[in-house]
């Protein structure tokens, strides 16, 4: 475990700035915020085709993943997909086209307080991300972080360090030598990667790293990170989720972790339900405290299309995912042994999740004001802090 996981000044410092937040969580008076809606913000979604989606949602700001990818064969057969410079530039403009062209809907998010001018202005702030390093592997301290300076202008402000398998900066998630997984560090090019999005007050996040590039990442970053979308592997024991230590890590830097809504990642149960989804939450909240959860998708806004068009059978919808699980259980990653028999929480595939997670957390007994928080005050909390 890093110096940083275990540090309680950093967990005190943070749980003094979540309580004066939300006294006043968008910068107005506690008596009209009282009168709001609950602030809603999501750790991962993308540009819907039809933007009608955006107002359904009920998003107040969200992550949004701009990525363009290319199918890349890996050395042992398996498949990587590549977040490449000229795809991701490509897909960054063409998110601005769309941002730029519709702003009665939809705003850029470039500085954390835009959250708050999103919510009086009712529109979504749009938060770009990029869901892997690769997009930057051409740039070091030698060539000033050219390409990432590109990607800065115009508009992003969520670097992901990698995509399921290692590259030049981290480990990945994946990384497996056909018997065991490889757990590998971050580099020294990523801790130079890390300085340079510090200095350009940039979100980190290590969704799809391997645990010891995630908890090297927080000893080695000035500013909290996140692990926008992923779950709890004391739940699901699958490489795709993250051990406690981790978990316990990203609190302490004072950033979040988004629970998503794969749900053969969030319960090995034949029937998925909320009630798992709400198990997983309870479990970072034990883990990482009540400022550590938040809500990430990982899917569209309305969900994942293929299974809404199946009427949410996950019997069909599994099929698709089938043969990727098997190449990589033939390699012996871990918890790809176990088949899965579902893809999603039927109640939360569908575009007013938000407002059901809400309706369980109460259930659950959860009060309100840490439903503020998991819902949207922790991420509000963290791009405050970071994207200044």
């Amino acid at each position: 475990m890093t110096n940083n996981a275990c540090n309680p000044t950093r967990r005190k410092i943070l749980k003094g700035l979540a309580a004066a937040s939300l006294l006043s969580p968008l910068g107005i008076s506690p008596a009209f915020a009282a009168a709001k809606k609950r602030l809603y913000i999501d750790g991962l979604s993308f540009l819907p085709e039809n933007l009608t989606d955006i107002r359904a949602s009920k998003l107040d700001a969200y992550l949004c993943d701009i990525s363009a990818i290319e199918t890349i064969e890996q050395a042992d057969g398996t498949i990587n997909y590549k977040r490449t410079f000229d795809a991701c530039m490509r897909s960054i403009k063409e998110a601005n086209q769309i941002v730029s062209a519709n702003p009665n809907i939809l705003m850029p998010g470039l500085t954390g307080q835009d959250i708050a001018l999103a919510v009086e202005q009712a529109r979504t702030a749009v938060y770009f991300q990029i869901q892997g390093a690769d997009c930057v592997e051409a740039d070091s301290d030698a060539n000033s972080w050219q390409h990432l300076d590109q990607f800065h202008q115009q508009g992003l402000r969520v670097l992901q360090l990698t995509h399921h398998y290692g590259n030049r900066f981290a480990g990945g998630a994946l990384d497996n030598d056909g018997h065991q997984g490889l757990n590998k560090p971050l580099t020294a090019d990523g801790r130079q990667l890390i300085a340079a999005l510090n200095q350009r007050n940039m979100l980190i996040d290590v969704s799809h790293s391997s645990p010891q590039t995630a908890l090297d990442t927080v000893k080695a970053s000035n500013s909290p990170i996140v692990q926008s979308h992923g779950a709890v592997r004391s739940i699901v024991n699958n490489a795709r989720c993250s051990p406690d230590e981790v978990i316990r890590a990203i609190g302490d830097s004072g950033g979040v972790f988004g629970v998503f809504m794969m749900s053969f990642w969030l319960t090995n149960k034949p029937l998925p339900t909320i009630k798992d989804y709400v198990k997983q939450l309870d479990r970072v909240v034990r883990i990482g405290g009540i400022d550590c959860v938040a809500i990430a998708n990982d899917f569209p806004l309305r969900g994942q299309e293929n299974l809404l068009a199946l009427g949410n059978n996950n019997a069909e919808g599994i099929k698709e995912y089938l043969p990727w699980w098997h190449s990589l259980a033939a390699k012996n990653v871990l918890g790809f042994e176990h088949e899965p028999t579902h893809v999603v929480i039927p109640e939360l595939n569908d575009i007013d999740r938000m407002s059901r997670i809400d309706d369980a957390l109460a259930k659950a007994r959860y009060k309100s004001t840490d439903r503020d928080r998991i819902l949207g005050g922790n991420w509000q909390r963290v791009l405050k802090n970071v994207l200044v």
